[in-house]
């Protein structure tokens, strides 16, 4: 039998390719990823639908701890986010999707490999481009993209096959992921309208302000409210903390890769929180040129991530550079959360430019004196007074 590698989800989608695959022949290997936003509950569901639906063999592959490691610390480091609202949430969860199923295919010698985008969105450009990559031996199956099938025609073939699940569509669309969860309805295709509270799946339940701390090591999260911890827990953690006030709520309006206009929501208190946490401790440990420089490779890293440009040696540059500019941001960051909101109060670090002894902004300090003020303004201003003398000759 011919085997092929199937990117399962067990929704709708997918369902349909496993089901129509085995029909014709094939043998097929349902493969999910857990990047994070999966619980083992919801897993061992996934893993019995698809045995009942006649998988040969199931796998999930756990790359939580690897997704933090190869990318989500860099979009920390980067303060990344996507037009100063979105923090890529599915972007790059689905990009790193990709790439472990092309690499469990390539580790089977799949000669198929097998996902159920359509042909509209962004997910089927991350898909076949890690597929190409990296498994290049395998061909690239795509039922519901090359037959431009319908929800309808899916769920009429899966009943005409035995398969009678209730298939109904959710009044919104849900996709929970460590780094965010999307959000998209009816409100989302149009530009006028807002999510409603309910569309959310995580509803307020604490409204009494607390204050909160976040430790960093070299731009790494590593400490919440004075409990050490690894990157991915506190995360986990934040994002039930956060949760409670509904903080991290946005519509992300952006382009795709195939250049249309979308919109999604989305909720992201961990991400929201440890980025803009980050980006103040930067403030005080970084140079002016390291922020300057910073913030234009970021863009760009994110701009590559979540155009399925992962893959590119250019982001190994920018890693080392995002990576370089770290040394020194360590120390805390106190943070007020309230009922949908946030804010920021203030940084403790040993490298805390602020405090050097150097010199204090607005303030007297010992490293020049008023002469030398003056003649470094006399010169720093020197272009300028040339190039307007001219206009008085005009």
């Amino acid at each position: 039998m011919k085997t092929a590698v199937l990117a399962y989800s067990g929704g709708l989608d997918t369902s349909y390719c496993l089901v129509r695959l085995t029909k014709e022949g094939y043998k097929v290997h349902t493969v999910i990823v857990n990047s994070g936003g999966f619980t083992p509950e919801e897993l061992a569901q996934i893993e019995n639908r698809a045995y009942e639906l006649g998988s040969s063999k199931h796998k999930t592959l756990d790359i939580t701890e690897l997704y933090y490691k190869n990318c989500l610390r860099f979009l920390i480091y980067g303060n990344i986010l996507k037009n100063n609202t979105y923090p890529l949430s599915v972007s790059a969860e689905r990009m790193f999707q990709s790439i472990a199923i092309a690499e469990y295919a390539k580790s089977v010698n799949a000669p198929y490999i097998v996902h159920g985008s359509t042909g509209a969105g962004n997910d089927q450009i991350r898909f076949d481009v890690a597929f190409a990559v990296i498994s290049p031996n395998s061909e690239i199956i795509t039922p519901i993209r090359d037959e431009k099938l319908s929800r309808q025609q899916e769920v009429d073939y899966l009943q005409k096959n035995g398969v009678d699940m209730n298939w109904e569509k959710a009044k919104y669309s849900i996709n929970k992921g460590i780094w965010g969860t999307s959000v998209g309805g009816v409100e989302t295709l149009s530009s006028d309208l807002a999510l409603p509270e309910e569309a959310y799946p995580t509803q307020i339940s604490e409204t009494t302000p607390a204050t909160i701390e976040i430790e960093f090591l070299k731009g790494e999260p590593v400490g919440l409210n004075g409990e050490k911890m690894n990157s991915v827990q506190l995360i986990q953690k934040l994002n039930e903390i956060g949760g409670k006030y509904a903080i991290g709520r946005d519509i992300h309006v952006g382009d795709t890769i195939l250049g249309i206009k979308g919109r999604v929501g989305f909720e992201a208190p961990a991400p929201m929180i440890i980025i803009k946490a980050h980006h103040l401790l930067e403030k005080h440990t970084l140079s002016r040129w390291q922020l300057l420089h910073k913030d234009s490779l970021a863009n760009w890293y994110g701009t590559l991530l979540h155009e399925a440009q992962y893959l590119d040696p250019v982001m190994r540059d920018i890693e080392a550079f995002l990576e370089s500019s770290q040394k020194h941001v360590s120390g805390k960051v106190k943070i007020q959360l309230n009922p949908y909101h946030f804010h920021l109060i203030g940084i403790e670090s040993p490298y805390d430019m602020m405090q050097s002894k150097v010199a204090t902004y607005g303030e007297e300090n010992e490293a020049w004196d008023s002469r030398d003020a003056r003649g470094f303004i006399k010169i720093f201003g020197n272009q300028l007074k040339i190039y307007h003398s001219f206009e008085d000759n005009n």
